[in-house]
């Protein structure tokens, strides 16, 4: 199937995407990703011990959390 080229917009609009690096595209991706967003709040609002959810966002999603966010260390 050929996508309409006519619903296109403007390529202008997109020349911003030129500058970014692979992950800031991977970031924009994430997080307009309804699935990333559900498992991101649930990792935010989990209780208890945080690592089988870490474990499962890092096996789903391909992200690494090499050292815990000062926030969490308070």
């Amino acid at each position: 199937m050929i996508p309409d080229a006519s619903i296109w917009r403007s390529s202008a609009d997109y020349d911003h995407l030129d500058a970014l690096t692979a992950s800031d595209v991977a970031w924009e991706w994430l997080r307009r990703n309804d699935a990333y967003d559900a498992d991101f709040e649930a990792s935010v609002s989990a209780r208890g011990d945080p690592d089988p959810l870490t474990e499962r966002i890092r096996q789903r999603w391909g992200l690494r959390f090499p050292r815990r966010s000062s926030s969490a260390a308070s």
